[in-house]
């Protein structure tokens, strides 16, 4: 038996562990998908300016700039009876859910801007909430196997699990503006979001509860009676090496290029069937926004997810990176032709290629990141899972911060009026456009951003085995 295959049999993770920490997944996801199903409220029922729609996302992601890193450096050098992760996760997924729920009861009889500060309040709450929960949560499956390909079998099941939020979130626009289901859109995110946020606070409790991880190394670092000057100072030295780490600037970067592009303008697929292919009419739209976002993460989940898992092992993580992101551009072009008033069913035709972006992005990413753990762990003889996952998400929603506030900017300057049904055509051309384009360019450039990335499956294997050989020693 070779070195490679035994240890991939020593670092096996049971099917039921997969899953458990998959169910985390999905509360990971479904949170911010109801959420972006929920938020065009703001604009579409309360009449909120997308100017303050804007801030929304954007400040509270702000806060998760210091909140991330912090999270992940205090989830690496904790030590309890319960591990490093399961408190936080346990408590994050709490004030998680209480805090979603509270975030909803609105009414569109305040005003505007007391709407826009009460909302804010709690947002921040909630996305503070998010950071105890998500980070750790994250770092628990970095640590579940040091093996190269058990770590994409890993995240192939997670972000399948995970990818049901995106094929069910969509049906709550069916409910929400239904009017035999409740008078108002602001009625029904009162209500629904007592039954979100209270599913989506026990799902991200059982990875809190049955998850095991194990940790590589002790951290011979942590020192008890540390100063908090010498904390201070840990945690900077810590971010820094962290992000000098030559592997994670790529995938970080082509991440944020990637998945911050698309949430731009993931918003804009609403409007655009709405405005676009129905003349501003909801319940004309009826059931194709909900078709539209259920059918593509369908096709995440059947297709995209077992291929890409497929490929990784076969041809590697960066081939596979590159293939499926180059699958996803020719799904976004096809959108100018298939955002079709007269054939609305043509919306589907590109989902299967469209699906490969993001679809395949965080199964190989996810997996990379663990992967460079090792090596940071080889060069500096300690492990900070936290700390990578923190930054690596902290990247993503600093992107998504400055992606909702582009979002809001964009229908500004294209001449967006929340207060009509009827847009001018130049509006309704540019909003397509823009669906296209910016993802695309995005896309590119994470795509030459990625192409010598260079930590394949014969250098992790040395790493792992170097690693093996000192611990030995």
């Amino acid at each position: 038996m070779n070195t490679a295959t035994q240890q991939e049999q020593n670092n096996s993770i049971p099917l039921s562990q997969k899953i458990v920490f998959g169910i985390g997944m999905l509360a990971n996801q479904l949170f911010p998908a109801a959420l972006g199903i929920f938020m065009v409220i703001l604009v579409q029922s309360l009449g909120m300016s997308p100017l303050l729609w804007s801030l929304i996302f954007f400040i509270p992601k702000m806060i998760d700039a210091i909140t991330d890193p912090l999270m992940g450096y205090i989830s690496d050098h904790t030590v309890s009876r319960w591990g490093k992760r399961r408190p936080y996760v346990f408590i994050g997924a709490i004030i998680s859910g209480l805090s979603f729920i509270m975030m909803w009861q609105l009414s569109a009889d305040n005003s505007e801007m007391y709407n826009f500060y009460y909302f804010l309040a709690w947002s921040c709450v909630f996305w503070i909430g998010m950071t105890i929960f998500s980070v750790p949560y994250v770092a628990m499956g970095y640590e579940m196997s040091s093996d190269f390909h058990e770590r994409t079998r890993l995240m192939a099941v997670a972000q399948w699990i995970g990818q049901w939020a995106w094929v069910l979130a969509p049906w709550l626009w069916i409910v929400l503006y239904d009017p035999t289901w409740f008078e108002s859109a602001t009625e029904g995110a009162r209500y629904l979001s007592l039954w979100v946020g209270g599913i989506c606070m026990v799902l991200a409790l059982v990875p809190a509860i049955f998850c095991h991880s194990t940790a590589g190394v002790e951290d011979e670092s942590q020192n008890d009676d540390a100063t908090l000057m010498d904390t201070i100072r840990d945690f900077v030295r810590g971010i820094f090496i962290t992000l000098s780490n030559k592997p994670f600037q790529k995938i970080c970067i082509a991440t944020f290029l990637i998945f911050n592009a698309f949430q731009t303008v993931a918003a804009f697929s609403w409007f655009i069937i709405v405005y676009y292919m129905n003349g501003g009419d909801p319940a004309q739209a009826g059931v194709w926004p909900t078709l539209f976002g259920s059918v593509g993460a369908l096709c995440t989940c059947f297709l995209v997810i077992p291929i890409v898992n497929w490929m990784a092992q076969n041809y590697g993580k960066r081939f596979t990176f590159l293939l499926s992101q180059s699958i996803s551009l020719l799904g976004y072009i096809l959108f100018w032709w298939c955002f079709s008033p007269e054939k609305p069913w043509m919306i589907f035709i590109p989902l299967p290629l469209f699906a490969f972006g993001i679809g395949g992005l965080f199964t190989i990413m996810m997996s990379m990141t663990a992967d460079i753990c090792d090596l940071d762990e080889l060069e500096t003889g300690e492990r900070r899972e936290g700390t990578f996952g923190a930054i690596y998400w902290w990247m993503v929603k600093l992107g998504a911060a400055f992606a909702g506030g582009a979002a809001g900017l964009i229908l500004s300057v294209i001449g967006f009026d929340q207060s009509v049904a009827v847009q001018s055509e130049e509006t309704l051309e540019l909003l397509r456009l823009a669906y296209i384009v910016i993802p695309c360019v995005g896309t590119l450039i994470a795509i030459f951003v990625m192409r010598n990335y260079d930590l394949d499956e014969a250098r992790a294997h040395e790493i792992r085995g170097q690693l093996d050989a000192r611990k030995t020693a």
